[in-house]
């Protein structure tokens, strides 16, 4: 199996951790076949703003599914989510979801684990569903979510499913101006995002890393109830 994964220094992580970081490596795998639209590393820093406002924007439906009020999305919360988004998937892969995103492990998901969560249903429902965007109940957030994927499609030079050292160097040296980023900014994004540090970053390392560079958190997305 692990040679459909890519060579070169990805082959560090040639079996994905599970089930779920499998589909999603496949999944972004036939992503990439269109390419990607970013032309450098600068592009989507500058679409930050944009995507912070339509991923906050993501806080309506966490509240709405917060049935509680306890700031957290549990299991049994997430099948009803499920359920009324008209999102179908198996009982397995809702329990590998939510393990996948309940960082934190307290059984229960905070508005930054949510919205990666919703990523990845759109990552691996596309384009079997087409429902996302009106069940979502924001216009823009299939866009918003498509960029992510974009973005990291760009970032992974060899079309593997995971973004390595010398791909995020890649990246960040390929800029409009022509000046060249240095070795050590590209290293400290990069860890940013590789939280095992197995030298690989998959799509939702990728993610939790940009909910943080855009400023969204657990604690913050929760602030304004209060």
């Amino acid at each position: 199996m692990g040679g459909v994964f890519g060579k070169g220094d990805s082959s560090r992580r040639s079996t994905p951790a599970s089930k779920l970081e499998a589909k999603m490596v496949e999944a972004m795998q036939k992503r990439a076949q269109a390419g990607s639209n970013m032309k450098s590393f600068n592009s989507i820093i500058l679409k930050f703003p944009k995507i912070d406002q339509s991923l906050r924007n993501c806080k309506t439906i966490f509240q709405q599914f917060d049935e509680d009020s306890n700031g957290l999305i549990d299991p049994e919360e997430l099948k009803h989510c499920f359920h009324r988004l008209e999102i179908t998937l198996t009982e397995e892969e809702i329990e590998d979801l939510f393990e996948a995103c309940d960082i934190s492990e307290n059984m229960g998901m905070k508005f930054n684990e949510f919205i990666v969560l919703l990523c990845l249903v759109y990552l691996l429902q596309k384009p079997a569903s087409v429902h996302t965007k009106s069940i979502m109940g924001f216009s823009n957030l299939e866009a918003t979510f498509e960029t992510l994927v974009d973005a990291f499609v760009f970032l992974d030079k060899n079309k593997d499913g995971y973004v390595s050292k010398n791909e995020m160097v890649q990246a960040l040296n390929e800029t409009t101006s022509g000046e060249r980023s240095s070795g050590r900014i590209a290293m400290k994004r990069f860890e940013e995002m590789d939280w095992d540090r197995n030298g690989m970053v998959s799509f939702k390392e990728f993610l939790f890393a940009f909910t943080g560079w855009v400023g969204i958190d657990g604690v913050e997305g929760e602030e304004d109830d209060d």
